[in-house]
C-alpha cells in the first residue's frame, strides 16, 4: 500500500520511500522508514494531502505520495 491509498482516521508506518530524487528530498523532510503518518487533511479536489509525519504536518502531491510506501498500524 502507498501513502495515496491511506485513509481518514488510518495510522501507518513508512517501510519504503522509492525513486532517488524524490526519496532524498523527503529524507531530508524527515520522511523516513520506520516513521509514524496519519492522513490529516486533503484539498478540495483531493489533491494535495496533509499528514502527520511525527511531530509536524506535511502537505504533499498524491503523485509523490504515492512513491512511499506504508504498512497500517492495527
Amino acid at each position: 500500500m502507498n501513502l495515496s491509498q491511506i485513509k481518514f482516521g488510518e495510522v501507518a508506518t513508512i517501510t519504503k520511500v522509492r525513486g532517488d530524487l524524490l526519496a532524498l528530498k523527503l529524507f531530508e523532510m524527515g520522511v523516513l522508514p520506520g516513521e509514524e503518518v496519519a492522513l490529516e487533511n486533503v484539498a478540495p479536489f483531493g489533491d494535495p494531502i496533509a499528514v502527520r509525519v511525527g511531530e509536524y504536518k506535511l502537505c504533499l502531491r498524491l503523485q509523490d505520495a504515492a512513491h512511499i510506501e506504508i504498512k497500517i498500524n492495527e
